[in-house]
């Protein structure tokens, strides 16, 4: 393939006749101009807005959910400061490994649907080879028929990595997702009718959705639940003299550059395959960066000698970790909180002698971030309290989490993961289950005793490799990531509004600092400081959302 300019590949004709068929012909109208999309920080601070704080918010509740970008959920949603359909050609086209323009996108490799499933009395299973040729630009998820597909089918997975997301993005170009991720095609796509379908869409037509929410982290679940608590990566000391010095990942030129070694068979264009890498999960000075197990069980490794620990020689295994987080700065005030993970009973259970892990709630142990922490060991005092068990269903008979609300018992502070299998994580979760869940804990919470003096944060902890337009602000080595949903649900949030200031993961904690008048945290300050060098502005801290009085 030679190198192509910035013109449109040959076929745009064609192309933009397919767009058109797709609904999609906006793609190709003007981009807003630089100054009407001009990032917004944090606002100044104020008196009057620390004490409103004090006096009015008592309850902060995190829903952590997974893997969408923005575009993915949101694409089409009214009073976006850079909407999709407005979006020219040279932001959304796809380059290929070469850095010359896709003339089309390659296959959804391995299939969009791979497994045989039934939803809404039709069945679906999309293979690899039926949907081919599709134009190089976003497009709405949809059968080889040409049919929506359901919110309500589990689609393949796509790789979602903290080097690969790098590459992705390419310093804010964001036109490597089709070359350096593993799914083809299906990286540009998102639903297009979720206006109609999407419970989320509509809660976040009544509060405040943020679009200039990134993900704190580059890459994966792992990466970012740890960037939630602490706003830093894990660390693995002396990797390269232990078990792990496999997972250390192989960079080109700069050792703490992103740039990964492809093996040696990789396809040369991504029309031809996926690209593919060798292990990753440690950076060449030993951040933990990439998905490693919990030092204590519920584990992916086990100790043969100690059920209730992850096996300390098993490469993929984490030492426990010592740094600061979010909710040792809340203890230290003497603030409670606690952590309600779905399925985590089960998963302890299941970690017994005899314990065999169930298919379902599929329990994911890299998202409890804290059980990668010395403080919360088994058999400690912090972990029996503040590491909840939220259940595996739906009543409050058997999901704590669901009954503290009922009671009117959530601490000041409580972080909700939902299970596997609600989460709507692609490969193993659809985006309807986890959206119709997360909307019944919303109504719960409403319904609740401590509704009045609540704020409710709704979003994602990552991309899940999905493509998305924004480029995220320069910050810090480790982010911030691709763009995601967030919503501000609360009866102070900004009815029907959408906030056009730029946030990242670090934003929720900096929340709770300014709630709580907490210490910070080095990794705040870290990224605080790269933004406001490399942007001129300072992430805000989500009080922008909230209105009193």
């Amino acid at each position: 393939m030679t190198q192509d300019s910035d013109n449109a590949p040959k076929g745009s004709a064609s192309r933009r006749e397919l767009l058109e068929g797709l609904g999609l012909a906006g793609l190709f109208a003007a981009v807003p101009s630089a100054a009407d999309a001009k990032p917004v920080g944090r606002k100044p601070l104020t008196a009057s807005i620390d004490k409103a704080l004090r006096d009015h918010v008592k309850t902060v509740v995190v829903i952590f959910a997974e893997n969408r970008s923005f575009n993915n959920l949101f694409a089409g949603f009214p009073s976006l400061q850079q909407p999709l359909d407005k979006v020219p050609p040279e932001r959304f086209r796809q380059r290929d490994r070469d850095g010359a323009l896709l003339q089309t996108l390659p296959k959804i490799w391995g299939g969009l649907v791979k497994d045989e499933q039934v939803v809404n009395h039709q069945t679906y299973h999309i293979a690899e080879d039926a949907i081919t040729g599709l134009p190089n630009a976003p497009f709405a998820l949809s059968t080889p028929e040409g049919d929506p597909l359901p919110q309500g089918v589990v689609t393949r997975d796509l790789v979602h990595a903290f080097y690969q997301n790098q590459m992705q993005i390419n310093g804010g170009k964001n036109d490597g997702f089709v070359a350096w991720g593993d799914s083809g095609a299906m990286v540009m796509g998102h639903y297009g009718d979720n206006n109609v379908n999407l419970r989320l869409w509509r809660i976040a037509r009544d509060y405040t959705l943020c679009d200039n929410f990134f993900m704190g982290a580059f890459g994966g679940s792992f990466l970012n639940h740890q960037y939630l608590v602490a706003c830093a990566p894990p660390y693995y000391p002396d990797a390269d003299k232990g078990p792990a010095k496999g997972q250390i990942a192989d960079i080109e030129g700069d050792p703490l550059g992103y740039r990964l070694k492809p093996v040696s068979d990789m396809p040369q264009s991504a029309l031809d395959g996926p690209a593919r890498f060798g292990a990753s999960a440690l950076s060449p000075d030993f951040r933990a960066v990439n998905t490693m197990s919990p030092p204590y069980a519920p584990s992916g490794t086990r100790d043969p000698n100690n059920p209730l620990y992850g096996d300390p020689k098993n490469s993929k295994t984490l030492p426990p970790q010592t740094h600061a987080t979010i909710v040792d700065r809340l203890s230290e005030k003497g603030i409670d909180w606690a952590w309600y993970s779905g399925g985590w009973g089960q998963a302890l259970a299941a970690a017994a002698p005899s314990g065999q892990f169930p298919a379902r709630p599929n329990f994911q142990d890299h998202h409890q971030p804290l059980n990668y922490f010395r403080r919360f060991a088994p058999g400690t005092a912090d972990r029996e309290h503040h590491l909840r068990d939220a259940g595996t269903d739906e009543t409050p008979r058997t999901n704590r989490f669901l009954a503290d609300i009922a009671a009117g018992k959530l601490p000041p502070v409580s972080y909700y993961k939902p299970q596997g299998n609600l989460n709507m994580h692609a490969g193993y979760s659809d985006v309807d289950s986890g959206d119709r869940h997360i909307a019944t804990v919303i109504d719960a919470l409403k319904s609740g005793p401590q509704w009045n003096n609540m704020v409710v944060i709704v979003t994602f902890d990552e991309n899940g490799g999905w493509w998305d337009h924004v480029s995220p602000p320069k910050g810090d080595r480790w982010g911030p990531g691709t763009r995601v949903p967030a919503i501000v649900v609360s009866p102070f949030a900004r009815k029907g509004h959408v906030e056009h200031t730029v946030y990242d993961t670090g934003s929720i904690a900096r929340f709770l600092r300014r709630r709580f008048d907490l210490d910070t945290l080095p990794g705040l300050t870290e990224r605080e400081e790269a933004m406001q060098a490399a942007m001129g502005f300072r992430p805000g801290d989500l009080t922008e959302t909230l209105a009193f009085g």
